[in-house]
């Protein structure tokens, strides 16, 4: 077994590991109860399985056609930076919103923090 061949391996076994991600990430969208669990199902996970995706395909062309691919890297790092802000800042508009926490939820820890600022206002 050469360094290309195990190159191509390797590429794939991460673009296999990003799309088993990729459904973990959407059973967590359909099943989890309220906006807050979901969000994070559809932040967390799907930017671990983007970017997963994204390492193997940039580890096969650089093993295959030596070639190393600065698009893939920047996809790499802007994905990493910006979907979980995305994902946060969309939560908190949703908080901020009083959408309901569900039922199964045990603790509404930011409800005195912002019951401060509101009374501050």
């Amino acid at each position: 077994m050469n360094v290309n061949a195990i190159g191509e391996f390797v590429g794939a076994f991460l673009i296999l590991i990003g799309s088993i991600m990729s459904v973990i990430s959407a059973f967590g969208l359909i099943r989890l109860p309220d906006v807050y669990t979901r969000s994070h199902a559809a932040t967390k996970s799907s930017t671990l399985a983007v970017l997963l995706t994204l390492l193997g395909a940039f580890v096969y062309f650089w093993t295959t056609a030596h070639f190393i691919s600065v698009r893939l890297l920047l996809g790499i790092v802007f994905v990493f930076l910006t979907a979980p802000v995305a994902g946060h800042l969309l939560v908190r508009s949703a908080y901020r919103s009083k959408v309901k926490l569900a039922d199964i939820s045990g603790t509404d820890d930011l409800r005195e923090v912002l019951r401060k600022e509101e009374k501050e206002q």
